[in-house]
């Protein structure tokens, strides 16, 4: 199968590597000194299930560098969707499939407003993986899934040829019957998991184990299905408990990444989690207080470190409580 990977950092790189080793064709865009470094060394991935390393060939600078992909899977952090989306327009009128693994639940409503709406698939990553240093990924533990299917609930050619490669790639793989809720079911968490642990500036371990944060984390996922459900997502309304006792299953260190970006004084994907569940609760009449307090205390960082931004206004890109 031909694969191009928009993105080659912790997702990108360590699902784009596997595929890879395993015979497919893929093709990596990157950018910046993680870009020089791939051409000039290729790009390692490190893992628990063994290390991979990529040839310096298989990366290129652009999307329209590439080759008539069969698939192209997005990786990218969510504030580049909309600029990726346009830059994949010939690729998909062209036939190629277009699954994104990003984070959050707008990504392919982004997607299809510029995409044919039939190229696009829904996907959901699980792993924890980032860039060590440029041209190096690094894979912890040993969670690597991916989880994707047809918006239309039929299981597809397309998508079982994909299955199949990630299969032979070593990949944990699944076709969902009903990926929005499958998404929707991830960023439950994933916006728990994000909002607290950037709040209280602590891993889950903390925030579980004090009441207080405890119930914040349960309010925070609780909000996320009521928005969810209004939408039409077929949650279970109980789906936020089940989250919270998975909660206490994960290593007391476990962070996430928001977290791990405002203490590197990185641009935040608030306006895509937290910031996403206040601006859908009132456009769908769903009281979302927990989701926009975590939204109005993290504005100020919401493109990176205030004292490297100049304290510049974000409400436009973090658009958390707005």
């Amino acid at each position: 199968m031909r694969i191009a990977i928009i993105g080659a950092g912790g997702v990108g790189g360590y699902f784009g590597a596997r595929l890879a080793a395993a015979g497919d064709e893929v093709t990596f865009v990157a950018r910046g000194r993680h870009l020089a470094a791939i051409r000039e060394r290729g790009l390692t991935v490190r893992s628990p299930l063994g290390d991979l390393r990529v040839p310096s060939e298989a990366v290129v600078p652009a999307v329209s560098d590439l080759e008539a992909p069969d698939l192209v899977m997005v990786a990218v952090k969510l504030w580049d969707t909309e600029d990726v989306a346009r830059q994949l327009v010939p690729l998909a009128e062209g036939g190629a499939a277009v699954v994104s693994f990003q984070n959050g639940v707008q990504k392919d409503t982004e997607l299809r407003r510029h995409l044919p709406a039939e190229s696009v698939l829904g996907g959901v990553g699980y792993i924890s993986a980032f860039i060590e240093e440029p041209g190096v990924v690094v894979h912890n533990g040993t969670l690597q899934r991916l989880v994707f299917g047809e918006y239309d609930r039929k299981e597809s050619p397309r998508a079982r040829h994909f299955l199949d490669r990630c299969l032979a790639a070593g990949v944990d793989a699944e076709i969902s019957g009903d990926i929005e809720r499958t998404i929707w079911e991830k960023f439950v968490f994933l916006v728990g998991l994000s909002g607290t642990t950037s709040a209280v500036r602590q891993p889950i371990g903390v925030v579980r184990g004090n009441p207080g944060s405890r119930e914040l984390l349960g309010d925070v996922m609780r909000e996320v299905v009521a928005v969810g459900r209004a939408k039409g997502v077929h949650l279970d309304p109980g789906f936020a408990d089940d989250r919270l006792a998975f909660c206490d299953t994960l290593p007391a260190t476990m962070t996430s990444s928001m977290h791990n970006d405002l203490l590197r004084g990185n641009r935040l994907e608030l306006s895509w989690l937290s910031g996403a569940v206040a601006e859908l609760g009132a456009e769908l009449g769903v009281a979302t207080p927990r989701n926009r307090t975590i939204a109005d205390i993290l504005a100020p960082y919401a493109l990176g470190d205030p004292a490297t931004t100049g304290g510049a206004d974000v409400s436009a890109a973090g658009g958390a409580s707005r």
